[in-house]
């Protein structure tokens, strides 16, 4: 009884041994082909979003390009000489712009929209605060053009943090 017994542990544990080898190395291999598909389901997802991204960046882009100060004075003339009137005209202009381009978040990173949106808040205190002390539409405009001209813009440090974005990206 002890050799019958000796004799099936001798023809049971080999084929144990093979089949626990097997399953580890069956499942190994599963593994590897998942996680080989996930990698290229993501290049293809990300290859399929680049161009979105891409395009939200450019779009971002030129919404800075557009409501940059001196660009958007120089754009958009006064319809009177009423300095208020003028810079209520100026700020409408940047809201609709940046209402146009509001989707756009979607596919820009976090800190890219928040330097967008501190650029656009930025330029509307500051052209608040010379409106104030402006008597007219057409001293506001030099005023705001003459104080940009020594500084820059807030809009190009968003764009340079655009760029900085994309390069990564690409």
């Amino acid at each position: 009884m002890e050799d019958k017994l000796l004799e099936s542990i001798a023809y049971i544990l080999p084929a144990a041994v093979t089949g626990f080898v097997a399953y580890y190395m069956f499942n190994g291999f599963i593994q590897q082909q998942n996680n080989e598909k996930k990698m290229m389901l993501m290049a293809e997802k990300k290859k399929e979003s680049l161009p979105l991204k891409l395009q939200a960046y450019e779009r971002m882009l030129l919404f800075c390009e557009r409501i940059n100060p001196v660009k958007m004075l120089l754009r958009v003339k006064p319809l009177t000489d009423n300095t208020s009137d003028y810079l209520q005209l100026v700020i409408a202009n940047i809201d609709q712009e940046f209402e146009h381009n509001l989707v756009q978040q979607i596919y820009i990173s976090n800190d890219a929209w928040l330097s967008i949106i501190a650029s656009k808040r930025a330029i509307i205190n500051k052209l608040t605060q010379v409106a104030e002390v402006s008597s007219s539409a057409n001293d506001f405009r030099e005023n705001i053009l003459i104080d940009y001209s020594k500084t820059l813009p807030p809009t190009e440090t968003a764009i340079d943090f655009i760029k900085s974005e994309v390069r990564k990206l690409l």
